[in-house]
């Protein structure tokens, strides 16, 4: 076996929407190419994902919540939190934006008040709680409706947040969403992570239901020395998958330094923030 992995077995078929209970089972042997198709040398993939013209749009004819109802389910997911009253309003503005989207395209399955208010806004809050991104650049991979890079952009404006996505209308869809709630912190890119990784150097990379700990860390086995740290934002089976993981992290250079366990409200779930320290990292 080289440093990159055997050799390719099919691919498991990748849901192009986003994971509601963010967690992955790590059951695939071969090194599926997690980012999307291969990017040219001047930045953007060379085919799209997008270009599957036959997807069909899960919620196309959903009935949407209003700004109302987001607002107040954010109030009582942050109930308990410090969270100022402008942030939530922002988050509101997010997820109407989103949700009228997903009517077009499919962004997240996550449709009702209180999910959105406490698996996208508290989960990603949390984590900027939890990790000190003051001055940091940070890179998400796999942004889709722009969760958790804007969340975190919005919650701590002295970082940079890079949302790249290889799908380029969830890029394009990000980066216009950008422009129009003017967050100066943040851009989205259509471009896959690796070669964002390949002549970009970041702080930290975080990973939200993308895949698996081990896939995860696969993906990032060529660029690992372009970043710091690694976070993973993970449901409650995050045992099973670090230690399914165990073996191909500490074989490519990825540490687990931190885990961090907290629930969600209203009996909706465990969370886990798993932070891989990267190959010469300093810390945080």
């Amino acid at each position: 076996m080289t440093e990159d992995g055997p050799t390719r077995q099919e691919e498991p078929e990748k849901d192009p929407i986003l994971s509601e209970d963010v967690e992955v089972e790590d059951s695939d042997p071969g090194a599926p190419d997690l980012a999307g198709p291969a990017a040219s040398p001047d930045g953007p993939p060379a085919k799209a994902e997008e270009e599957e013209e036959e997807e069909v749009v899960q919620f196309a004819d959903l009935p949407l919540p209003s700004a109302d109802e987001i607002r107040s389910a954010l109030d009582w997911a942050f109930e308990k939190e410090d969270a100022p009253s402008e942030y939530l309003d922002r988050c509101t503005e997010h997820a109407m934006i989103v949700q009228e989207a997903n009517r077009r395209m499919n962004l997240t399955k996550i449709v009702e008040a209180k999910d959105i208010a406490a698996k996208h806004y508290l989960d990603s809050w949390r984590t900027t709680r939890l990790l000190p991104l003051l001055g940091r650049t940070v890179i998400d991979i796999g942004t889709g409706g722009g969760y958790p890079g804007i969340p975190l952009a919005l919650a701590e404006p002295n970082a940079r947040v890079v949302l790249v996505d290889s799908t380029q209308k969830k890029a394009d869809f990000v980066a216009e969403t950008i422009a129009q709630m003017k967050i100066p912190n943040a851009e989205a890119i259509w471009i896959r992570a690796e070669e964002y990784l390949l002549r970009n150097k970041v702080d930290v990379a975080i990973v939200r239901a993308l895949s698996s700990v081990r896939e995860n860390v696969r993906l990032l086995r060529k660029v690992r020395h372009s970043l710091h740290d690694l976070i993973m934002m993970k449901g409650p089976s995050w045992s099973r998958e670090v230690r399914a993981g165990e073996r191909e992290a500490e074989r490519l250079g990825f540490r687990l330094d931190t885990v961090w366990e907290h629930e969600l409200p209203g009996e909706l779930g465990a969370r886990a923030v798993l932070v891989y320290r990267a190959p010469g990292s300093q810390g945080m």
